[in-house]
């Protein structure tokens, strides 16, 4: 399959999400839609190397297909990562960036027939925001869905009033925030427990699991240790659907 030709996109606003956390709405002004599927992501090419291969950068679309030419994104700013220095301290509204997308196949299935787990830590939550945005906006049917969400401290929860609002307004839609760092009124530890727990109140007694598709977003070392405890549940690998970060 032929690779996407390239696109200039305007940042048209930035703003703070928390303490070390940005978004970016970019339009793309050659097209008077950008089309894409909720879970998708763009490539950035950024001018930070002189190797293509070092200079891209791909971040999930943190918004929804709306049937506008203007994206979402989602970064976090790391101290070591090129790209993120770059997008922080060079890049304001009205800066031009190189952009490829949409691409990847981290994307809901059709139809929703089974439970859906959105496994996430970090930034890894911006293409669930979009597949829940557009399982509002299209009135989707839909079985359980658990946002399972795993930051070390409240000040790290991304969309968090929005999550919150979504609960109320998504029927069996369920927002598990959960801090590994910090004590609270929520679940604390790490991600792997709250899934674990969920699966075996819902098998209930039963020898093998009831069916479902696990979503991972994140770090490698969340996604590989999930992997191998969803599969250690019963579930077989073509359940489980990732993208990794980093």
């Amino acid at each position: 399959m032929a690779l996407l030709p390239w696109s200039t996109g305007i940042v048209t606003r930035i703003e703070n999400e928390t303490y070390n956390t940005k978004r970016f709405w970019i339009q793309i002004p050659e097209l008077e839609s950008f089309d894409f599927t909720p879970g998708q992501f763009v490539t950035l090419d950024l001018p930070i190397h002189e190797k293509p291969n070092k200079r891209w950068r791909s971040y999930s679309i943190a918004s929804w297909p709306d049937g506008t030419n203007v994206i979402e994104l989602l970064i976090v700013f790391l101290e070591t990562g090129a790209g993120t220095t770059y997008l922080f301290n060079e890049v304001h509204v009205g800066s031009q960036l190189t952009l490829r997308g949409p691409l990847g196949l981290f994307i809901l299935p059709e139809p929703i027939q089974n439970d859906l787990y959105f496994i996430c830590t970090g930034t890894g939550i911006a293409p669930y925001r979009s597949m829940l945005h557009h399982i509002q906006r299209h009135n989707i049917p839909h079985k359980d869905i658990h946002l399972i969400y795993g930051t070390r401290e409240t000040k790290d929860l991304l969309y968090l009033e929005e999550m919150r609002r979504l609960e109320t307004e998504i029927s069996n839609f369920h927002y598990v925030p959960t801090l590994s760092r910090e004590k609270w009124d929520g679940c604390c530890g790490y991600v792997h427990a709250v899934y674990e727990n969920l699966v075996h109140q819902k098998m209930n007694g039963a020898s093998s699991p009831p069916p479902a598709h696990f979503y991972l977003c994140g770090w490698k070392v969340m996604v590989d240790e999930a992997r191998q405890r969803i599969t250690g549940l019963g579930y077989d690998k073509k359940a489980i659907h990732l993208e990794l970060y980093g």
